[in-house]
């Protein structure tokens, strides 16, 4: 992100984070879904736990909503190109500035918080308030992973409009049915109500865990599918899975961390939050675990060859190198061959020469040649030293003595040179 660009980022991450925040507040107000009730029986002691554990969720995500907000307005001119130092400044300033723009948060949650009557504080407001800033905190953490890994933001995005769907529904659903209706719970919709049959020993309401888990594996499927086929981001994409699950997980476990003086349906929730937080790890973890098997017959490994040494980021496919390899061992057996049948040719050949060889009178004729002597008065060795002297020189004659070999015209024999003697004729 360029520096010119800073200003305007930030001050989009605090506008965003703190719309993000007073919207929400005011659809959680509005639907009766944060009630601060001035009452300090079983009823009360509800509410103020659903209450704190809204706000701090509230707080969260709208510091990470601020923070997702700035990058996506960003310009693609101001993110790109920048050294990894400057990055990373720049996604610390845009959630630094989410999280300033989400203290909005405490303010509308102390507010109102004043109404609620507790036995064992005298100032609900301030517990009420430090919650949301415990909650603002966590945004920070959430916030800076979802800047770094788009599917993390992606989860993130999806379970807070998940959340508050359900919610509306589940408003929605008291209303109709009419009579008194516990307050809704963070991520879990009580479907049926009055009937054991769907509890399991008290405090486990399985419809709700199944609607609970089934939503947080789907999320986490659906937003991993699109990063998982992609290997620079498949690390990313499989832990997304537990990112907006997490968030929920944390906002049950401050609002309640002993699961005491609350009520069943209350229990089942809080229980059921780190299991859906493994149930989002295992639809991201198995959709990345089907796209990396799908790409296994394309996977690309660094090549071999001296021309790309100077390139260790090439690969190559190995289907490709497959048909390249197997075009070069065919051309290679092809040589072979007609090597072979080359050689085989050269083979009938010698054997056709050395039969006209033997059939040629001027190779016949080569020994008698080599032993004959000139001169008149020249005679011919008879004893066994010379005969044996004779057949070295012959056996160290070549077959084919100039000018006879194979096909060539021998040349014509040159008439010998006879020497006379005389007798000197005095003078």
């Amino acid at each position: 992100m360029a520096v010119r660009g800073w200003g305007g980022s930030i001050a989009a991450a605090i506008g965003v984070a703190a719309c993000a925040g007073a919207a929400q507040l005011g659809l959680g107000y509005g639907l009766g879904i944060i009630t601060w009730l001035p009452a300090s029986d079983r009823a009360g002691e509800a509410a103020w736990a659903a209450s704190l554990s809204w706000a701090a969720w509230i707080a969260a995500t709208s510091t990470v909503a601020g923070a997702i907000g700035a990058q996506r307005l960003a310009e693609p001119a101001e993110t790109g190109g920048d050294p990894p130092a400057a990055a990373f400044l720049g996604r610390l300033s845009l959630v630094l500035a989410a999280a300033v723009g989400a203290l909005v948060t405490v303010a509308l949650v102390a507010v109102p918080a004043r109404a609620a009557v507790r036995a064992d504080t005298f100032s609900p407001q301030t517990i009420a308030a430090g919650y949301a800033v415990i909650g603002v905190l966590i945004g920070l953490v959430f916030a800076l992973w979802s800047l770094s890994s788009r599917p993390a933001a992606s989860n993130i995005i999806g379970t807070i409009g998940w959340l508050w769907l359900l919610s509306v529904i589940s408003v929605t659903e008291g209303v109709i049915s009419g009579g008194d209706q516990p307050p809704a719970q963070l991520g879990v919709w009580q479907i049926t109500s009055g009937s054991e049959a769907f509890w399991f020993r008290d405090y486990l309401y399985w419809p709700g865990a199944a609607v609970a888990l089934g939503a947080a594996f789907v999320i986490g499927a659906l937003v991993a599918r699109g990063p998982a086929r992609d290997p620079l981001h498949r690390v990313g994409a499989a832990i997304s899975g537990i990112a907006g699950p997490l968030i929920v997980a944390t906002a049950y476990f401050l609002a309640a961390p002993r699961l005491s003086g609350i009520r069943p349906e209350q229990v089942s929730a809080h229980l059921l939050a780190p299991y859906a937080v493994l149930a989002g790890l295992a639809g991201s973890m198995l959709v990345t675990t089907l796209a990396q098997r799908a790409d296994r017959p394309r996977a690309t490994v660094p090549t071999q060859r001296h021309d790309e040494d100077a390139h260790p980021g090439y690969a190559y496919n190995f289907a490709g190198r497959a048909d390249a390899d197997t075009r070069t061992t065919t051309a290679d057996v092809n040589a072979t061959t007609a090597d072979a049948r080359a050689a085989s040719a050269d083979a009938r050949a010698t054997k056709a020469d050395v039969k006209d060889a033997n059939a040629d009178p001027w190779a016949r004729t080569t020994d008698a040649r080599a032993t004959t002597t000139g001169g008149v008065g020249g005679t011919s060795a008879t004893d066994g030293g010379d005969r044996d002297d004779k057949a070295a020189r012959a056996a160290a004659t070549p077959l084919w003595p100039e000018g006879t070999a194979p096909g060539e015209t021998p040349p014509e024999p040159k008439p010998e040179r006879k020497r006379r003697f005389g007798r000197k004729t005095e003078s």
